[in-house]
């Protein structure tokens, strides 16, 4: 589990979400459909993540970058990534997709992220400092 504060910027903030794909070239995306799970992991709607599923399925890894751009408080998650079409998860991202787009787009499924690094990245003296998994 990670601690409240990191929850607050996930919560509140866009992320970006980086892979690497087996060519070895980086991919980020920003994510919009988002959600901290009550068990701590994290899920990404997949509405558009071609390249980002190709790379997860090529090696289950990613990292997800939030930061408040107010307060420049902002954390690196990192962690395993397993790609889901079905559950609750996607039934709520679905529902977001209808309600934002009309029909015009859906979601296909999600990226639930485990945790197992969480590196804080607001500048200052705690910048690069890794944070326990509560």
């Amino acid at each position: 589990m990670m601690n409240e504060q990191v929850k607050k910027i996930l919560e509140n903030n866009l992320w970006e979400a980086a892979t690497v794909c087996s060519k070895g070239f980086p991919n980020v995306v920003p994510v919009g459909f988002k959600a901290v799970l009550d068990d701590g992991k994290l899920a990404i709607g997949d509405v558009f993540l071609k390249q980002t599923l190709e790379n997860i399925e090529a090696n289950h890894r990613i990292a997800i970058s939030a930061f408040d751009p107010k307060t420049t408080e902002g954390y690196q998650i990192k962690g395993r990534a397993d790609y889901v079409t079905d559950g609750p998860v996607v039934e709520k991202f679905k529902a977001l997709a209808e309600e934002l787009f009309h029909g015009a787009c859906t979601t296909k499924g999600a990226v639930i992220i485990t945790p197992e690094k969480i590196v804080v990245t607001t500048p200052g003296p705690d910048n690069k400092k890794i944070l326990p998994l509560e």
